[in-house]
């Protein structure tokens, strides 16, 4: 797929993500009729699985197309300068204008969902919780994709189970986000998108850790061309 189609799904899958979950909580509270109980969580959290597999089989179709800024983000900066400057420059604000869209799109027909994730500790223990979560979802997606290459339906569990797990150990603090562009989107309707606390919390804090992500992980298990040049 050209870097056009690429941008275009980035931002169609960014849209149909942030629309997604209050799809997912409509028809577990509003069609099945269940309140704040333990088995609406359950539910919740199945079809949020389910969702996850479908959105990782959109970014396979359609060869790379997603909806979070730290997928890219940890990929592009393994790679050249041109290909880092075309994530930076247009993936990831075509992610946060989809995300943006998608919100206001969902605030239509549904203007009592809420305003998505907010910060409910401190600035420096949102930005540490933030961190955290953003370091141990790239770890475990670098690490899936260097030790289980091309099993689809195994990676795509982990991975969702994962992000599952840490959303929730992180949803009372910072919303568990993982994902700036859908936190911008939220933000921006909120009109506090600009505010110190969004910009360290949900951007800086989760970039520093993908770095540092994908420099640990280069570090502990260099790639194959590193260890081929250090024998040689």
């Amino acid at each position: 797929m050209g870097k056009i189609g690429l941008l275009v799904s980035d931002f169609i899958i960014s849209f149909m993500w942030v629309s997604s979950g209050v799809f997912v909580k409509k028809f577990v509270h509003n069609v099945l009729g269940f309140s704040h109980e333990p088995t609406a969580e359950i539910l919740k959290s199945a079809l949020s699985i389910v969702n996850m597999f479908f959105f990782a089989f959109l970014a396979k179709l359609t060869k790379g197309g997603t909806y979070n800024p730290l997928t890219v983000f940890s990929d592009a900066i393994t790679g050249d300068f041109s290909r880092f400057l075309f994530t930076v420059a247009a993936r990831v604000p075509a992610q946060v204008l989809g995300s943006v869209a998608g919100v206001r799109f969902i605030m239509g027909p549904f203007p009592g969902i809420g305003l998505g994730p907010r910060l409910t500790v401190d600035i420096h223990k949102g930005a540490l919780t933030e961190g955290l979560l953003a370091y141990a979802i790239v770890t475990i997606s670098l690490g899936l994709s260097r030790n289980i290459p091309g099993s689809f339906f195994r990676k795509t569990w982990i991975s969702s189970v994962s992000k599952l797990t840490l959303h929730i150990l992180g949803s009372d603090l910072t919303g568990g986000c993982m994902n700036p562009a859908s936190v911008m989107g939220w933000a921006y309707a909120r009109g506090d998108h600009i505010t110190k606390e969004h910009i360290l919390v949900y951007w800086l804090a989760p970039i520093e850790a993908t770095l540092l992500a994908v420099w640990t992980s280069r570090l502990l298990f260099p790639p194959k061309e590193d260890k081929k040049a250090k024998v040689e």
